[in-house]
């Protein structure tokens, strides 16, 4: 592609060259010489000249056409190994997408091989006189008319589009923080008792201590939360909400296949709602790729490993997402350090996700017996 780029360039400075020396030529040709000598030398360069802007509208259709089949099976979605969109919005941005570039296609084609047919038309002629056309009040409504409204028509289709993606997410949905930082990143489910993510605080964030999230063991919320560094599980058909927010630096949550973005900002906390509505199995099934994978990028740049910043997205059948969910250790159960951060009147709530209530049962019960044989 690069050597493309190049011999383009070099024969395009040629071509810039050629016209400034013919230029030249055509100045000294008409000095000195009779009327008909000029016209003929004019017509000479006026053919040249038209049917040279001729040809490069066409070498330049060819061009484009080639450049795009070319490029689509590694940067368009629509084709290549990207195929059509996991998620509900997702095809419905795509739909639109695709309208418009279709829309822009046929009027960049319209228009600019009328610009380029026009010279080659309406070039000089001695034998011709020119049409005095200085306005015309109903060609101006019409071409000012149609372009506004297939305009107004997308961009409002368009916003109408925007604000359903980017409406609340629905009260059911699945909340789940993910949260950026230099490199990579981390994942913070709600438990399977309340199904409600436990605040956070960002003063509270402690590497040393386990902490990463900051996560206030004060909101009794945040007992069942768990949390996943190396991959992040998500339900099929079931909204899901992202809670994204950053600890360091800029980065972007970007899920290609489900057509998810959305930047993580220190100290301004965002989110994304979206369904999928294909599982991993079903990817894996489609592309005939039993090692497929989704996957999370940041599309920030936000350092020296940026390019490593990844994480695996794993769409289960709603069945297994929640037998996943209940296979999970909460953060009072891996760290159970935390249980001091929670206020006294919450603690007895708390020492379940512990196994601290677990650990008192037993010792109750092995005592019973040493009790009853006194």
């Amino acid at each position: 592609m690069t050597s493309l780029i190049v011999i383009l360039a070099v024969v395009f400075l040629v071509l810039t060259i050629l016209v400034i020396s013919k230029t030249q030529t055509l100045l000294k040709g008409v000095k000195g010489k009779t009327e008909e000598e000029n016209d003929s030398v004019v017509d000479g360069a006026n053919n040249s000249n038209a049917i040279g802007l001729f040809i490069f509208w066409i070498v330049s259709v060819i061009g484009v056409v080639w450049s795009f089949n070319y490029a689509k099976k590694d940067f368009l979605m629509a084709f290549g190994d990207m195929p059509s969109a996991s998620s509900v919005h997702g095809k419905e941005t795509d739909y639109w997408f695709w309208f418009g570039i279709t829309v822009i296609t046929l009027a960049f084609f319209l228009v600019n091989s009328v610009l380029f047919y026009f010279p080659l038309k309406y070039r000089y002629k001695k034998d011709r006189k020119a049409y005095y056309y200085p306005h015309n009040n109903t060609l101006e409504i019409v071409w000012t008319l149609i372009p506004a409204i297939v305009m107004a028509g997308l961009v409002f289709t368009g916003l109408r589009a925007w604000n359903r993606i980017m409406s609340d997410a629905p009260e059911d949905a699945e909340v789940i923080e993910i949260v950026g930082k230099q490199f990579s990143w981390m994942v913070r489910y709600s438990g399977v008792d309340d199904e409600k993510l436990g605040n956070y605080n960002y003063k509270l964030i402690n590497d040393s201590e386990g902490n990463e999230f900051g996560v206030d063991f004060t909101d009794e919320h945040s007992f069942d939360d768990f949390t996943s560094n190396t991959e992040l599980h998500i339900p099929k058909g079931k909204p899901v909400l992202l809670k994204i927010r950053a600890r360091d630096v800029l980065h972007s949550v970007f899920i290609p296949h489900m057509r998810v973005k959305m930047d993580a900002v220190p100290g301004m906390p965002t989110k994304f709602w979206f369904v999928a509505d294909k599982s991993t199995a079903d990817m894996r099934a489609e592309l005939g790729n039993p090692d497929f994978k989704y996957e999370i990028a940041c599309t920030e740049v936000c350092g020296r490993s940026h390019f490593a910043m990844k994480l695996n997205l794993i769409v289960d059948e709603q069945a297994d997402y929640e037998k996943w969910k209940k296979e999970q250790k909460p953060l009072l159960s891996v760290k159970p350090e935390f249980i001091d951060k929670v206020p006294a009147n919450l603690k007895a709530k708390a020492l379940k996700y512990t196994g601290g209530e677990a650990a008192a049962s037993d010792s109750t019960t092995t005592a019973k017996p040493l009790a009853a044989s006194m």
